[in-house]
């Protein structure tokens, strides 16, 4: 049996049941794999004592230190995140945290390979780790852990040093990859590893029949992501203004939800731009299934699985040349990849409207995205890393 220990700081809980939903995703598929044994540290980030009483960060506090998570042995340590230091301190806070954690855990799971699932502060905490504990060592680049931690000082340094220490990493697009070995980190050692997509849950559906009973008449854009800058929900509401009679859903939550508020009632779009707030997963298939288009104007991604989810419902997406958005729209039916401004955004739009491929043709594009291929070859990455590894 492959013993992983999987470090991930981006984990679904009780308090975020959104977070990190693929990466749960994919940890299960992994878990589930016949010759695997896992077990899952996803530690949770608090300010220092007393900010963290703070009924602010009751949920966290109270979230259980270890608890069986759909059928995963998971560890929740509690590490200390210093505010207003940029993440200077996040990676060492961690290991500290760790160290006598997984000393603990060795005793009676002596695991073979870190599998750590975001660069930062994941990363650089998981190469010490592996050292101190004399196991390999994977990282995982995502987007935003390679385009904001590692291009902001202090944290650069870390993520870089990290990659250039780790023995293998996985990148979620090859255009991440690129980005990683311009920052300096080893191709030979970077392989890209895709997203998967359930197809069951993920599917067309009569798209008449889903508009009624969400209670939509009309066109329906539908935008997944954060409420922060780097999504653009604001260029999407911009371009949707230009576009009468079609109805805009974001679905997120976040530091922005006031100014794009303030957007919306300033251009008058209050009966056609909705603000859905945090969507549960679950809740999802059902929003992709009835949306003409998924509109997301991001300035940077790794590999948006909301790209994918609306793809593999048979909804054609309108996405920004970020990240793997070219390795994801391969083809006219999967929908554009356009300029990030709203003219750019409202013609695509519009072109699809009035020209929809079909739903089956949109789904089929989404066919290279596989939970089963994810889960086979991240078990073949992590399996060649142990078997390298001396001793």
């Amino acid at each position: 049996m492959l013993r992983v220990l999987t470090l991930s700081t981006l984990f679904p809980s009780a308090s975020a049941p959104n977070l990190g939903v693929f990466v749960e995703r994919q940890t299960l598929g992994l878990t589930a794999h016949p010759d695997v044994d896992l077990r899952l540290v996803a530690p949770v980030g608090l300010p220092p004592w007393p900010l963290s009483r703070h009924p602010h960060y009751s949920d966290r506090v109270n979230l259980p230190r270890a608890e069986m998570w759909k059928g995963v042995p998971t560890l929740r340590p509690r590490f200390t995140n210093v505010p207003l230091t940029a993440g200077r301190f996040h990676a060492a806070a961690l290991v500290a945290t760790l160290r006598p954690v997984l000393a603990n855990l060795r005793r009676d799971f002596p695991f073979d390979v870190i599998d750590a699932e975001f660069f930062f502060p994941d990363g650089p905490a998981a190469v010490r780790l592996g050292r101190h504990f004399g196991v390999p060592v994977s990282i995982k680049a995502r987007g935003a852990d390679i385009h904001h931690w590692g291009r902001t000082e202090p944290t650069a340094r870390q993520v870089v040093a990290a990659g250039q220490a780790a023995d293998g990493m996985l990148a979620v697009s090859a255009a991440i990859r690129q980005d990683m070995i311009a920052l300096g980190m080893p191709g030979e050692r970077i392989s890209v590893h895709r997203t998967g997509v359930d197809g069951d849950r993920f599917a067309p559906r009569d798209r008449a029949v889903e508009k009624a009973v969400l209670g939509v008449a009309g066109p329906l854009v539908l935008s997944v992501g954060a409420l922060i800058p780097r999504k653009g929900h604001d260029i999407v509401i911009d371009a949707v203004s230009h576009l009468p009679g079609t109805t805009l859903w974001i679905a997120g939550e976040g530091p922005e939800r006031a100014a794009l508020e303030a957007q919306i009632a300033q251009l008058g779009l209050a009966d056609r731009v909705r603000l859905l707030g945090s969507v549960a997963h679950d809740r999802l298939p059902a929003l992709f299934a009835a949306a003409d288009v998924m509109a997301l104007a991001s300035a940077s991604e790794g590999l948006a699985n909301a790209w994918v989810e609306a793809m593999s419902s048979g909804t054609p997406i309108v996405i920004t040349s970020a990240g793997g958005a070219r390795e994801t729209v391969d083809r006219p039916e999967a929908g554009r990849v356009v300029d990030r401004t709203a003219t750019a955004f409202a013609n695509a739009i519009s072109d699809l409207l009035l020209l929809p491929p079909e739903p089956a043709a949109v789904c089929a594009a989404a066919a290279q995205f596989s939970w089963q291929a994810n889960t086979d070859q991240l078990y073949a990455h992590l399996k060649a890393l142990a078997e390298r590894a001396p001793g």
